[in-house]
């Protein structure tokens, strides 16, 4: 495989790396970025969704340029926000952030947000924002405080994995599902094909292995 093919995800995220490696790809490195996720003042969810995909993608290219053996590479970044209106939810550390997460969200339609960073070998960064919107039944305080004591919401924009217990409260998703999960398939699939990242031939290796 030429060096062109390698694939760094600026990420830790276990459900990034499951929902990349159901695409057939599997990231050569995992770079997590560390950065500060506050929204800025008055931020739309959107554009908070695009600036820290971003700057994600932009700290792990700062980190790689003295390794020889990632010059060059496909970085790719992502970053999540769910928000209900303007209201961006917080990912949730404790269990009351999670709680007012889910009461709030309880029996109406939030919208998630994710945006796909690609940094491509040349340096170039590709962005691609992806929108869903899901609507919750009305959750009863025996469902939400069985799901607290679950632990799933720890971590989680909104406090809620979808793929999880939480995919019980959804009546309704408009949009991507993967995207809901914390990266749209689709349209980064789309962006990797579109700068030369060869998607296919990884099946390809699959198949014949």
């Amino acid at each position: 495989m030429s060096v062109f093919q390698k694939l760094v995800l600026a990420s830790g995220s276990a459900r990034r790396i499951e929902l990349l490696q159901q695409a057939g790809i599997e990231p050569d490195r995992l770079l997590p970025a560390d950065i500060d996720e506050t929204p800025l003042r008055s931020e739309h969810p959107r554009s908070l969704a695009k600036r820290l995909a971003r700057e994600k993608g932009e700290k792990a290219l700062a980190s790689l340029k003295s390794e020889a053996d990632y010059q060059p590479c496909f970085i790719l970044a992502a970053d999540t926000v769910v928000a209900l209106g303007r209201r961006i939810m917080p990912k949730a550390e404790m269990i009351d952030e999670a709680s007012n997460s889910l009461q709030l969200l309880s029996g109406r339609t939030h919208r998630v947000y994710s945006c796909v960073c690609l940094v491509t070998p040349s340096g170039k960064f590709r962005l691609r924002l992806v929108e869903s919107r899901v609507r919750f039944k009305r959750i009863s305080r025996e469902e939400l405080e069985s799901y607290l004591a679950s632990g799933e919401w720890r971590g989680k924009a909104g406090g809620y994995a979808i793929q999880g217990l939480a995919g019980t409260f959804v009546v309704k998703l408009v949009g991507s599902y993967t995207n809901v999960v914390g990266l749209p398939l689709y349209e980064t699939v789309g962006l990797l094909n579109a700068d030369g990242y060869q998607v296919h031939f990884n099946w390809l290796s699959g198949a014949r292995g």
